[in-house]
């Protein structure tokens, strides 16, 4: 009998994505609700069909990365980052741009909210943040910049106002300026070679999917990401078990720091 396990392996042959590295009862709980929509009989029918039709494979990788993101995610953090990390950050980086990450960007709301914080500190032409996500049709749709009330509600009032055009009742577009300042790139956390050189890194809100295994390499790997001094940004559930092992040291909740 055709198994999850197969499935999984199945999977890998096709996207490159290792499910095993992702928590069972989670990952299986989306896929057998996909399965169900499509009206198809398991799993082992469903890889039949995404060998053949491109437009499900599409979906299925957009529905298995989870996709949920808004602007200024935890307020309160981000003014962490501000007051305490920016200025630290940008002293040592003695005038040089800072180099910046977003990992896992999802619709684009966290790289185009940095952009936005770090224009108030400098000139927004100096400002470059990497964006990278997993799914290509996410990173697409973080390139029109096009988002409903919900999503920026978080946001600084002068933001709104400065870089966002109202297209309809519930339609918001930022502005070039902003979008010209985020290069977007396609990346697997899980299977990819990790660029180097940063000085501050954000990821926040997926971890919670994977295991702590897969965490682990995870932040080891960011961890080789960051020059000292520089600092990784995790999600408001995330907390690093190992943090200490790998070397980092935490002066605020979910701010970890390269000595």
């Amino acid at each position: 009998m055709y198994e999850y396990n197969e499935f999984s392996k199945d999977v890998y042959k096709l996207t490159g994505i290792d499910l095993s590295l992702y928590k069972e009862r989670q990952m299986k709980r989306r896929i057998d609700a996909l399965i169900a929509r499509h009206k198809l009989h398991g799993y082992e029918e469903f890889v039949k069909v995404i060998k053949t039709d491109r437009d499900l494979y599409e979906d299925f990788l957009s529905y298995l990365t989870i996709n949920v993101s808004e602007f200024y995610r935890n307020p309160v953090q981000w003014k962490t980052l501000e007051n305490t990390m920016l200025p630290r950050l940008m002293n040592a980086a003695k005038g040089r741009p800072l180099k910046v990450w977003s990992a896992a960007c999802s619709t684009g709301d966290e790289p185009y909210s940095l952009v936005m914080l770090l224009s108030k500190y400098m000139p927004i032409n100096k400002v470059t943040v990497d964006a990278t996500d997993i799914d290509k049709q996410i990173i697409e749709k973080a390139q029109q910049g096009i988002y409903n009330g919900k999503s920026i509600k978080g946001l600084p009032d002068e933001f709104k106002t400065k870089y966002f055009e109202q297209l309809g009742r519930d339609s918001f577009k930022i502005s070039d300026d902003v979008k010209k300042r985020v290069n977007f790139k396609q990346h697997n956390l899980l299977a990819d070679r990790y660029p180097v050189g940063y000085d501050l890194i954000l990821c926040r809100n997926v971890m919670i999917y994977f295991t702590e295994d897969a965490k682990d390499v995870i932040y080891r790997n960011f961890y080789k990401s960051l020059n000292p001094g520089g600092v990784l940004f995790v999600g408001s559930t995330e907390q690093m078990l190992k943090a200490d092992e790998i070397g980092f040291s935490s002066e605020a909740s979910f701010f970890y720091i390269k000595p």
